[in-house]
């Protein structure tokens, strides 16, 4: 007897592998996805200049990265004793102006020659939901806490949306057009938006992307995790404990459909060799200075250095 509906996901063309590399944006289901890549121990970048949620502004990093068009001091403020960038997230912002001018614009750099070299962007959306900078009429990543009466909040039409990706479309293949891209929603709820309002902006997302994969010829996949969590899970036992986030049990679930598809299989013994490592990496005994424990960190250790020998870029420090 089935007690779920099983999603069926074809597999991926252009599977990934210990040679590709991999840049991560978007959401903080990015970041969940980025650990999984990091644990793994793959060539991956997640969020240089942070979580970033609606489409326009993922757009408008990817092309001031692309086109290196630097930051300027009329694109940060002061708020709060600390200064400000209204198109990246707060993680970023400092007490000196020209150390966040320097930051950023070092992150424009290296982003630049990451996405030169990369083999697959993995974009994540969270919302449709943007504010509007009333005074510069531009739509902004992060309020930083600016009071809200500077803003005002408006809904991503699909159109727009589609919009903004085939502009990261465009802008990725200009630079590096091997590079492959792979979409997903998140399957993060954005409650404080709304019920009503969060399943509008899914479908909005969701709507956008579809019509972009279908329009679009460049090579761009769509991965459904938040299909997989409304679907396949459908449990609030899935959630974390604010019933918002997908929790470990979710996240390890979603990311298992991922690999099983976008990953070569060739790979699934040397990542479940690092998973071995990991988690000998982890392990705290009770006795140290045993014997037996002595043998396990000689034989963990071996390991490693086997890992090591076939992919010199792996670090377990």
């Amino acid at each position: 007897m089935n007690f779920t509906t099983k999603i069926p996901i074809q597999k991926y063309e252009h599977a990934i592998t210990y040679d590709s590399k991999i840049m991560l944006l978007g959401s903080c289901f990015a970041e969940s996805m980025g650990k999984k890549f990091e644990y793994f121990k793959f060539h991956a970048t997640t969020n240089p200049f942070g979580i970033l949620f609606n489409p326009v502004s993922l757009a408008k990093i990817v092309e001031r990265c692309v086109q290196k068009n630097y930051f300027t001091e009329n694109d940060i403020l002061f708020h709060n004793e600390l200064w400000h960038c209204f198109e990246v997230h707060s993680e970023l912002s400092h007490p000196d102006k020209n150390t966040l001018l320097t930051s950023l614009n070092d992150l424009i750099n290296t982003t630049y020659q990451q996405l030169t070299k990369s083999t697959h962007l993995i974009i994540t959306f969270g919302t449709a939901w943007v504010y509007r900078n009333i005074e510069t009429n531009e739509l902004v990543a992060n309020c930083h806490k600016v009071p809200q009466k500077q803003f005002v909040k408006e809904l991503l039409s699909p159109e727009i949306i589609a919009q903004s990706i085939e502009s990261i479309l465009f802008a990725i293949s200009v630079l590096n057009p091997n590079c492959k891209c792979i979409c997903t929603v998140s399957p993060v709820r954005h409650l404080k938006d709304g019920f009503t309002e969060n399943t509008l902006s899914k479908a909005h997302l969701i709507a956008a992307l579809h019509k972009t994969i279908t329009n679009n010829p460049s090579p761009i996949n769509y991965f459904p995790s938040y299909e997989i969590m409304m679907d396949e899970l459908r449990d609030y036992r899935f959630y974390a404990e604010d019933l918002l986030h997908p929790n470990q049990t979710a996240i390890d679930y979603i990311w298992i459909q991922f690999f099983e598809n976008y990953i070569s299989e060739s790979v699934f013994g040397l990542m479940n060799e690092i998973c071995t490592i990991q988690k000998g990496l982890q392990h705290r005994p009770f006795h140290a200075d045993t014997t037996q424990h002595q043998q396990f960190l000689i034989d963990l250790k071996t390991k490693m250095t086997t890992v090591q020998n076939k992919l010199p870029f792996i670090s377990f420090d």
